[in-house]
């Protein structure tokens, strides 16, 4: 197939390097792509959120299939785009994808499907900020109700810095007052194709910045994969109470949600509750579920861009552990330094168990350097997680950018 990726971090690597994996050799395209993807991939010279220029370029180009990997080009409505010229696309319209795109959105569905998730309060001036504090008690939970890269959710005991968060994200719309939820987080996938639904396997990420679960809230420090601590019923549970009611939800609402849905969940003392839905792939967590997967990629995606996911086998994920952790920038993730050279990628030790995605880099003649916060994640895999950890951390002893940082402990709590 020739294959279009829309994006530029770690998440549309890793899912080029699973497509390369295929039997199937694929003609892959990457719009506008990074040094690391453009190794693997025809890096393409195009804004990613402009449906117009997309469709335009898939169209003419006889794309068979366009993966939309980030959430911009979703709420922007580039799959509609792509859809109504008759291209095949892996990924949710606007109207769907708003159930990333707007949190209060989310909990309509969640309500409307009976959805169990933790109780929240919109609100969209000052005032009705104080009252919403009030009813949800500490620790406070508040979240921009729009996209915010991963950025937009603050959990404190502190009201006057739960007060500062909100006040400034209510200058670009609604803010989310929630409840607070205890229990242990995990990160479940679903391709949709809009009526029917196929699972992926658990993952559990690391939002904050430094070990111990110490510093700000990021777009994601690490993850890992499988999660030996959930009960065997787990993905049944999710996908009958909670994955299936939204994309049957949104399917009578007639927008069908056709990519796929990301679950981010917590196991409570109650039960299974939902802290928030995305309209894509996660990233980190992405690069462990893909770094299992053992069956072919590009069918199931194609299966649920063209609504035939009854027709394909399930995928199938090996009984390694991965984990990945990510190396990112001085400064990360408030005020992230750019422009700093990457050294060491070029004298890596050979290790099958270890691949490199690219996140925010780019060549500056002979140069690698970080663009952006997050700039790479390690990805490795082994019979155990010690092994795994043993990988990964290995190999980030030899990279060197200056002022990096990373998370020592990603996956110690299951390793043995």
């Amino acid at each position: 197939m020739k294959i279009l990726v829309i994006g530029s971090g770690a998440r549309e690597h890793t899912i080029i390097s699973a497509l390369r994996r295929d039997p199937e050799k694929h003609e892959i395209l990457a719009a506008p792509g990074n040094a690391g993807i453009s190794a693997e991939a025809e890096i393409v010279a195009l804004n990613p959120a402009n449906p117009k220029v997309v469709t335009e370029f898939a169209a003419t180009s006889d794309v068979d299939l366009v993966i939309i990997g980030p959430e911009a080009p979703l709420v922007a409505g580039v799959a509609n785009s792509l859809r109504k010229a008759g291209v095949a696309v892996f990924g949710p319209d606007k109207e769907a994808a708003a159930i990333e795109g707007s949190k209060s959105f989310a909990k309509e569905i969640m309500a409307a499907a009976n959805v169990p998730t933790g109780q929240a309060w919109t609100v969209s001036d000052h005032d009705g900020l104080l009252v919403a504090l009030d009813a949800s008690g500490s620790p406070y939970v508040v979240k921009a109700d729009g996209l915010a890269a991963g950025k937009g959710v603050l959990v404190t005991e502190d009201r006057d810095a739960a007060i500062e968060h909100a006040t400034f994200y209510l200058q670009h719309g609604d803010v989310l007052v929630e409840e607070f939820l205890e229990g242990p987080e995990v990160s479940l996938f679903f391709l949709s194709d809009g009526h029917t639904i196929v699972p992926m396997t658990p993952a559990q990420d690391y939002k904050r910045a430094f070990d111990a679960d110490e510093g700000p809230n990021t777009g994601g420090m690490g993850a890992y994969s499988p999660l030996p601590w959930l009960d065997d019923d787990f993905i049944a549970t999710v996908t009958t109470t909670i994955a299936q009611p939204v994309i049957d939800e949104l399917a009578s609402r007639g927008h069908p949600f056709i990519g796929v849905l990301y679950c981010g969940l917590i196991v409570t003392d109650s039960g299974i509750k939902v802290i928030e839905f995305n309209a894509r792939f996660g990233d980190p967590e992405t690069q462990v579920v893909l770094a299992r997967l053992e069956s072919p990629l590009a069918p199931l995606l194609y299966a649920a861009a063209t609504e035939m996911l009854e027709s394909v086998e399930a995928p199938r994920f090996s009984d390694d552990c991965a984990i990945t952790v990510v190396l990112a920038s001085e400064g990360y993730p408030e005020n992230p330094e750019t422009g700093r050279e990457i050294v060491g990628l070029d004298r890596l030790p050979v290790n099958d168990h270890v691949t490199i995605a690219h996140a925010a880099t780019a060549w500056d003649g002979s140069d690698l350097l970080a663009t952006g916060g997050r700039v790479m994640s390690i990805v490795a895999t082994g019979a155990t997680f010690s092994d795994a950890r043993a990988h990964a951390y290995g190999t980030l002893e030899h990279i060197s950018l200056e002022g990096s940082h990373y998370r020592h402990d990603i996956a110690l709590s299951v390793s043995s």
